[in-house]
């Protein structure tokens, strides 16, 4: 089983956040990330909500879209 480069960062994400929970100091600087990548990401919606366009729907096809009423008896 290959792991791509999304993949081996993840794992290496959660070996940092493991060893860094060990101690107190470790517990202050996940926060401290914790609360910075919140902020970021908050900012990334509202620039994102402002680019989308009305009426348009979603761009992933595999998404749920909601109950159809295309296959009730």
């Amino acid at each position: 089983m290959r792991v791509g480069a999304e993949g081996m960062k993840r794992i290496l994400q959660l070996f940092v956040t493991r060893w860094l929970s060990r101690t107190p100091f470790g517990l202050v600087v996940l926060g401290i990330g914790w609360w910075i990548m919140r902020k970021k990401r908050r900012n990334q919606e509202v620039t994102r909500a402002d680019l989308r366009e009305p009426g348009r729907k979603q761009g992933s096809p595999y998404a749920w879209h909601g109950p159809s009423s295309t296959n009730r008896r």
